[in-house]
């Protein structure tokens, strides 16, 4: 690992990934969470103010960055919420089948190397009738805007720690067997279009 990628891409991850209108879209998904939650990717723990605890048996946290899940305990220490993490990542999550009732998704199905092999997973663990809940930034659908996702995606992957621009989130959900319960989409205010079209809703598999 360089220097770049240790001591300022989980800096550079928690402010791009902690802006307002983000924040704004973790406040409509993240309360939703209930029972044993698994959180894919928790990062530097961005979600953690908005759970509601009185909701929660057990809350797991994974993510394959040490850096990023210290500054995660912080935010967890702080708001007083117990959080089991899980240093690993989403295409080998090291729990039993139909284990959790909640798979929360905020801004990582972008980055995972190996998407079909994380939804295989993230199938697995969730118990039957478990929901996914997402909110991601995706492909545009202005063909515009697009062109300049797929210009721009090599060097954004490079400085943004493997984040793609242009990844269809509702063709990744559905292909791995889920069924999209209720989805939402738009460009979000104050960000740049082309890292700022959001998908967000909740889905069950098949």
């Amino acid at each position: 690992m360089g220097l770049y990628d240790k001591y300022i891409l989980p800096h550079f991850l928690n402010c791009a990934c902690g802006s307002k209108p983000i924040n704004y879209q973790r406040q409509k998904v993240v309360p939703l969470a209930e029972g044993v939650v698994l959180e894919i990717g928790i990062g530097s723990g961005l979600n953690l103010p908005f759970y509601q605890s009185a909701n929660i048996e057990k809350l797991y946290g994974l993510d394959p960055s040490s850096e990023l899940n210290e500054l995660a305990k912080k935010v967890a220490l702080k708001h007083q919420m117990p959080v089991e993490f899980i240093l690993a990542g989403a295409e080998n999550i090291p729990l039993p089948d139909d284990h959790v009732d909640t798979v929360m998704l905020t801004y990582t199905l972008c980055t995972i190397p190996d998407v079909p092999a994380a939804n295989r997973e993230i199938r697995r663990v969730l118990k039957p009738g478990g929901r996914m809940i997402f909110c991601e930034h995706g492909a545009a659908p202005d063909q515009n805007v697009a062109r300049w996702q797929n210009r721009i995606n090599p060097v954004w992957g490079k400085i943004a720690g493997g984040c793609n621009l242009n990844r269809d989130i509702p063709e990744l959900i559905t292909q791995a067997g889920f069924s999209i319960q209720s989805m939402q989409e738009m460009y979000l205010p104050s960000t740049p279009k082309f890292a700022g079209y959001n998908y967000w809703g909740t889905a069950t598999a098949d």
